[in-house]
């Protein structure tokens, strides 16, 4: 038998002490904290923050780990499950319910009660606010920013084809007429309706007086009258020859066939836009933004919004921790910061996001200072007036997939688009049903 000295016994009592306390100090005396992320564009804007951080604590110090999205919750699944989760992670609206259900999230409600009482509420928005809370109500994440869906358009083909550019005052039908002029006198495609959700078909529900989910997020609405209004416009857009059908998007992603210029209009998301500059500077001067159009004639319903015809969606993300992290007071410190208007304005200024914290938004607009050729940014913020939450529920990861799989089947033309409505609106109340029994 292997005997141990007394001061080897002691040695190791410690290192056990150590990792049972969860100390989280290294060997240079420091708390190394890791950052998970999945976009390694916002990984310059993350640092930033986490250097600020370190600047005021020089005993922490944050690792950002930039992923994929499909590797990032592939990894953080798992690592719930071993209870290893990073120390610091972004929350997506479609999961942030699953993992906070579950009991992986640290609860923040109270995070800032020393600073003050109503922070929360009087910092972030109420659509900022939901996309971190729980089914309890709780907040289980700091909210970091917030988006919107916008039309880009090629001012070229425009102008090639004598159309004048998008206004505030569009309808569908200026939509489709624009498309059709466009589509005659120069080839290209008008506009490209591709088989997206936050992207796509939720905005045209929306605006046509629809909705997904009831407000208490428990009953889908696909077969509300608003909903098959908006759904039958934007499904029905690829029968014309003037939109691509979904076949051309599994080869071509709708935004490489814009800066490509095969088609004059797509919906985009803001947080792609300082990377779109970037990576297609020979476009710069040939594109610009506008509001998404309206309906004309909403159907108003019990559910239905009093959108007046305008609808975009705005999501937004937030920053966790684990519940039973090692180094979770730590963490919880770092984000407490993240929520703070100066990281949130080092965020912004940075291009990462826009940034959540009210008042901090405009800080955004640094990230297109050094370019010469200005995007009309206005209608983004201008945007935020009428935005309407990104749809998602506790059972989202489980109907989300199901019901792209049915649209894409609507599309195919192997479902009618009643019948693939029904389904839809089946699946979802199938599997929020199974999540609320539990």
């Amino acid at each position: 038998m292997i005997k141990l000295s007394r001061i080897k016994v002691a040695v190791l009592m410690l290192i056990l002490l150590l990792s049972l306390t969860g100390c989280g100090k290294s060997a240079d005396g420091k708390t190394h904290l890791t950052f998970q992320i999945w976009d390694v564009y916002q990984r310059p804007g993350m640092q930033a923050m986490c250097d600020a951080y370190t600047a005021q604590h020089p005993d922490v110090e944050i690792e950002v780990q930039a992923t994929s999205w499909s590797e990032y919750w592939t990894k953080l699944e798992a690592s719930a499950e071993s209870n290893t989760m990073p120390d610091i992670f972004w929350m997506h609206t479609n999961q942030l319910l699953y993992y906070a259900d579950f009991g992986m999230l640290a609860d923040v409600t109270d995070l800032y009660d020393d600073v003050e009482p109503d922070y929360y509420e009087k910092h972030f928005s109420e659509i900022s606010r939901s996309n971190a809370s729980g089914s309890d109500g709780h907040l289980y994440g700091v909210p970091k920013d917030k988006d919107n869906g916008l039309l880009v358009y090629n001012k070229e083909m425009f102008d090639a084809a004598g159309v004048s550019y998008p206004t505030e005052e569009w309808t569908w039908e200026d939509l489709a007429d624009a498309s059709q002029k466009i589509y005659d006198k120069t080839g290209k495609y008008g506009f490209m309706a591709y088989n997206d959700d936050q992207l796509g078909y939720w905005c045209f529900v929306y605006q046509a007086g629809g909705h997904i989910l009831t407000a208490d997020r428990t009953q889908a609405g696909y077969t509300n009258p608003g909903s098959v209004k908006g759904m039958e416009f934007y499904v029905n857009m690829q029968k014309e020859d003037w939109c691509p059908d979904q076949t051309y998007f599994t080869e071509t992603a709708p935004g490489t066939a814009f800066f490509s210029e095969a088609g004059a209009m797509y919906l985009e998301g803001n947080w792609n836009l300082p990377q779109l500059m970037e990576n297609y500077p020979e476009m710069r001067g040939k594109w610009d933004l506008a509001k998404l159009p309206k309906c004309a004639d909403p159907i108003e319903d019990s559910e239905s919004l009093d959108q007046d015809g305008r609808a975009t969606m705005s999501n937004g993300l937030c920053y966790s921790t684990s519940a039973r992290g090692k180094n979770r007071e730590a963490a919880l410190d770092v984000i407490k910061f993240f929520g703070t208007e100066e990281a949130q304005r080092i965020q912004g200024e940075n291009g990462a996001a826009i940034p959540a914290y009210i008042g901090c938004e405009e800080t955004w607009r640094a990230a297109f200072d050094s370019y010469d050729e200005k995007l009309d940014l206005d209608v983004i913020f201008d945007q935020f007036d009428y935005a309407v939450q990104a749809v998602y529920n506790s059972a989202s990861p489980k109907w989300k997939s199901q019901v792209i799989d049915e649209l894409t089947r609507i599309y195919s033309g192997n479902q009618d688009l009643m019948a693939g409505l029904e389904n839809m609106e089946r699946i979802v109340n199938t599997e929020t049903a199974k999540k609320l029994e539990k």
